[in-house]
């Protein structure tokens, strides 16, 4: 069997947690449209008749290091690609950032195979462009494999995960064939809370909050999970609560049906939110609220 890791890169908000999900056929990684919404290297593993991919969403590769955040988000990018065996680097659009000629560069001293998807092809109505595209990019890097891909529509995902296979090396299965990530309930819980509040705060907010799991209880019949909603500052505590305490009961209601479905259990579900000064910019708070990849 084909059995080995899988590096999902690029840059922010081009869709890597969105594809690994299609990959897994199962909700691994929390996704909104905000750009930074992965904050932790995650795997999730896929283990078929043709062997074991396990794929690793990653936080995108960003320029931009002003807050310790912002720092940790770029090492946990960078140290995705120690230890894999492919690497596909997702791009939106048909065009280069400026950002990506850094990615260029990693990629040259990685010295891995590496394979270029392209997503989002959906919204490509000229279809000789994405033909154009794929021969100039094959002069500035030599790809294994150029792939067309809508991550969101579950274009070409099949065949971006037949050349995946084809590249990893014959190996014993890493990870028992029932499982599916890395991480715990307690973890994914957490992210879920923090999906629902991305996805319903403004543009700016979601970066100064954090999701901790204070206290997490396995019964029979129930989980019962009791979180901390960390912001930075009392205005920021006020918008997360809102108005007569509506916008954290949206959001508590909105998490316990996902996490209901993640575990397949009932859960009792209790949110707080209380402020830490500056966490985002303070190595040691980072690491007492485990962003310690």
């Amino acid at each position: 069997m084909n059995c080995g890791f899988v590096a999902l890169i690029g840059r922010p908000n081009v869709g890597k947690s969105t594809l690994m999900n299609h990959l897994l056929k199962q909700k691994i990684s929390i996704t909104s449209r905000k750009p930074q919404t992965t904050r932790h290297r995650i795997l999730g593993i896929n283990t078929t008749d043709a062997g074991q991919a396990i794929y690793m969403d990653t936080p995108g590769m960003h320029s931009g290091e002003q807050r310790a955040l912002n720092r940790y988000l770029n090492r946990t990018a960078d140290t995705s690609l120690l230890g894999v065996n492919v690497i596909v680097w997702l791009i939106d659009g048909l065009s280069w950032h400026e950002y990506d000629e850094v990615i260029f560069k990693k990629l040259e001293q990685a010295g891995l195979p590496v394979i270029l998807a392209v997503n989002k092809v959906d919204k490509v109505q000229d279809k000789e462009k994405i033909l154009e595209f794929f021969a100039s990019a094959q002069h500035r890097f030599p790809f294994q494999h150029l792939v067309p891909i809508s991550a969101l529509k579950d274009i070409n995902i099949d065949q971006l995960e037949k050349l995946i296979m084809q590249l990893l090396p014959e190996s014993d299965l890493i990870y028992p064939e029932d499982q599916i990530t890395d991480r715990s309930e307690r973890f994914l819980a957490a992210e879920i809370v923090r999906e629902k509040l991305t996805r319903r705060l403004g543009a700016e907010l979601p970066y100064s909050l954090t999701v901790e799991i204070e206290r997490y209880e396995e019964k029979p019949t129930i989980s019962k999970i009791y979180a901390i909603i960390w912001v930075e500052r009392m205005t920021q505590k006020n918008i997360v609560i809102g108005k007569d305490g509506e916008m954290l009961k949206s959001v508590g209601t909105e998490a316990r049906l996902d996490i209901e479905k993640l575990i397949g259990q009932k859960v009792y579900l209790q949110l707080w939110v209380k402020v830490k000064k500056g966490w985002s910019d303070s190595e040691r708070a980072l690491q007492s609220l485990g962003f310690n990849d």
